[in-house]
């Protein structure tokens, strides 16, 4: 007995399986092409080595970054992606769609924090800013900056790593930790300046953490740009002449970040880097100098300066005498005397100067 279906029998069936097979495919195609959210949440997922296709979108799905682990791994092992995904932390976010999200894991396009370093920032104002932006604890980045272990690895026989972290942009991942970011800064200072610095050393009868303490002090001290080579000459004639370097920056050195301001009590400071209470140089750097205060001192303007008053535009008036430096003094300084907030004995605002200056020089 044949089994004769009508047409209507036959485009019932028909539509029935083209409803089979176009539902999977539309739900298929709304997931791929609809994120889960608006894009207002978001999520460092970590991948390590050796994750399979199965655990990354399960990991994606907890974080909420997909809606389903499973037509994620269906669509990623169609496009053979098993074997491309990149380890790595990633940052995602719910506003991404799982074509958008699987293009990043093969493209490997990581999580990198950029982390800039101010030229002239001591470790302690590095730290600061570290914790500002929640990279790292204050007092855990300064304790490595102490680890005696550390500076051993690093060549470095200074008690402290001042001086060493070279100032431009890093970037910081989730694995990333204290002593990979000081490594790492370290690294680059060796790498601009390493040879330099042995060469020229012999030259000026200066090791290195001693070049470094000077270029430090040049860095802070200097506004223009073009003026650090005639600073750092005069810091190498008052050497040479056993005089005082008076530098602002050193009494405030550890106290607070230099600003421009010195009070009386902040230049009568007891302190080992103090330049108003010690002769030389302090015992090391006062900050991270960047390539071009360093190179100042290496290659300094050569003059017979041994004085400089700010002249409150940005630039120095340089004497070579005592009198002559007075009367610059009270040409740009003491007629514009500005009291400074909170202290009890105050000097002028000076900027980048010698406030105190010894008789007899």
């Amino acid at each position: 007995m044949k089994f004769i279906l009508s047409q209507k029998k036959i485009l019932g069936i028909v539509l029935i399986l083209i409803l089979i097979v176009s539902i999977p495919l539309i739900r298929s195609l709304v997931f791929l092409t609809s994120p889960v959210g608006t894009g207002k949440i978001a999520r460092i997922v970590d991948f390590r080595e050796g994750y399979t296709m199965k655990k990354v979108a399960g990991e994606l799905e907890q974080s909420h970054i997909i809606s389903s682990a499973f037509m994620f791994t269906v669509y990623a092992r169609l496009q053979g992606a098993d074997e491309k995904i990149k380890a790595g932390a990633y940052q995602f976010n719910d506003g991404m769609n799982p074509v958008q999200i699987l293009h990043k894991l093969i493209t490997g396009d990581v999580y990198n924090c950029r982390f800039a370093v101010p030229e002239g920032y001591s470790i302690y104002q590095i730290a600061s800013l570290l914790e500002q932006r929640g990279l790292f604890r204050k007092e855990e980045f300064l304790k490595q900056c102490f680890n005696r272990s550390l500076l051993a690895d690093l060549g470095i026989k200074e008690p402290c790593v001042e001086g060493y972290l070279y100032p431009c942009t890093y970037n910081i991942t989730p694995h990333t930790t204290e002593t990979d970011l000081i490594r790492e800064m370290v690294t680059q200072f060796q790498k601009h300046f390493s040879l330099e610095l042995d060469r020229k050393a012999k030259t000026l009868r200066m090791g290195t953490t001693q070049i470094l303490t000077l270029a430090s002090m040049v860095e802070k001290e200097a506004v223009a740009p073009g003026e650090r080579a005639l600073i750092a000459s005069v810091f190498l004639n008052r050497l040479k002449k056993k005089m005082p370097l008076q530098s602002d920056p050193t009494a405030v050195y550890r106290l607070r970040a230099f600003a421009g301001k010195v009070s009386k009590r902040d230049l009568q400071h007891d302190s080992p880097y103090n330049t108003y209470r010690i002769n030389g140089l302090p015992p090391g750097p006062i900050g991270n100098p960047g390539s071009d205060a360093i190179k100042a001192v290496l290659n300094p303007a050569t003059t017979k300066y041994l004085y400089f008053v700010a002249k409150m535009d940005g630039t120095h008036y340089f004497s070579t005498s005592l009198d002559e430096h007075n009367r610059a003094v009270n040409k740009y300084l003491k007629s514009r005397a500005v009291p400074v907030e909170g202290t009890e004995n105050t000097v002028p605002e000076y900027r980048n100067d010698y406030p105190i200056v010894i008789k007899g020089e």
